[in-house]
């Protein structure tokens, strides 16, 4: 009778330690829409360049897909999601797909929902990891590394993945998905929405990163937002964080349709919810793009740890909060 006792009094100061953990976490987050305060691990510039520079190297010679240098790119994100030990979100990290005849493939991994309903609803965050391999040779040099485009976004969401998990809590499902083929024509990320959706999976948000390599020009915000006004993203972005504004408007954004010209714009055909892309280059602050110059060197890395550290209470909203909502009557 003692050891019943015993044992129920265990399981109950457990269920009593549960709860108060996930009370402070629900406070954390109502905190996070009143006053933007939720505290996360920081990421520093030596974590974000180690993946930068590994991915850039002459080693994967540009990363073009089909290649050996994109395989030796995939082998390397799939050991770095086993040591953060965040599961494939298939049954392996390689999502295969073909591509002109060759082996193409996405690494996606993911984050299982902690809410018992809300972990339903999935929030992708994604970037490019292939680039465009060799180009013709400028001073003896062929290799079109892609350290800005993009290396930096598939970084970024690395560091993301190793916040979130670090945090421990997300409501949601969260899939972290790294598409190949991206400069064939958005091959990786149309063939991953397609899949999901045919799964029958509930795709809520869609967060990809593109070339935040280099700060932007004299703009008060530290990143765009493609589709700026199709939804409430920029908005919850900026209300999460009162230490500075996150994002803002590019008009050239608009101008050139960036926001059917990136991995976001197939999650938003294939489940028409808030899917949207974060990017720093401003058209005057890279000039190297699609070129051998784009290499780990001209990488700010302190800049892409203040961007992803200023960007992790929205995404924590984005995981934890209520659902984006999407603006239909927008002009882009």
């Amino acid at each position: 009778m003692n050891q019943i006792l015993l044992v129920s009094a265990f399981i109950f100061l457990v269920s009593c330690s549960s709860q108060k953990r996930l009370e402070r976490m629900q406070e954390s987050i109502s905190n996070s829409r009143e006053n933007a305060q939720v505290e996360f691990d920081k990421i520093d510039a030596a974590s974000v360049a180690a993946d930068v520079e590994y991915l850039s190297s002459d080693a994967l010679a540009g990363r073009d897909t089909g290649s050996k240098g994109i395989n030796l790119a995939a082998y390397y994100l799939q050991e770095q999601f086993q040591q953060m030990k965040i599961e494939p979100f298939f049954e392996s990290y390689r999502d295969l797909f073909q591509v002109e005849g060759k082996d193409a493939f996405n690494v996606v991994a993911m984050l299982p929902g902690t809410d018992r309903e809300m972990q339903k609803e999935i929030v992708v965050i994604g970037a490019h990891y292939d680039h465009i391999g060799m180009v013709q040779a400028v001073a003896g040099d062929s290799i079109a590394n892609g350290a800005n485009d993009n290396a930096t976004g598939t970084a970024t969401v690395m560091a993301m993945a190793k916040i979130l998990k670090q945090a421990d809590f997300n409501r949601r499902t969260v899939v972290f998905a790294l598409f190949s083929a991206e400069e064939k024509g958005l091959l990786g990320s149309k063939h991953l929405a397609q899949r999901m959706k045919q799964d029958g999976h509930d795709v809520v948000a869609m967060l990809n990163f593109e070339m935040t390599g280099t700060p932007m020009v004299n703009r008060p915000y530290l990143a765009y937002l493609t589709g700026h006004d199709l939804s409430n993203m920029a908005e919850v972005f900026n209300t999460s964080n009162i230490q500075r504004q996150v994002t803002g408007k590019l008009d050239q954004a608009a101008t050139y349709n960036l926001f059917m010209r990136s991995d976001n714009y197939p999650f938003y055909n294939a489940f028409q919810v808030p899917a949207q892309t974060f990017s720093t280059f401003d058209f005057t602050n890279f000039d190297h793009y699609h070129k051998v110059g784009d290499e780990f060197a001209l990488v700010d890395t302190s800049h892409m740890a203040e961007l992803i550290n200023a960007l992790m209470p929205g995404v924590f909203a984005v995981v934890n909060g209520d659902r984006l909502i999407m603006k239909p009557t927008a002009d882009e």
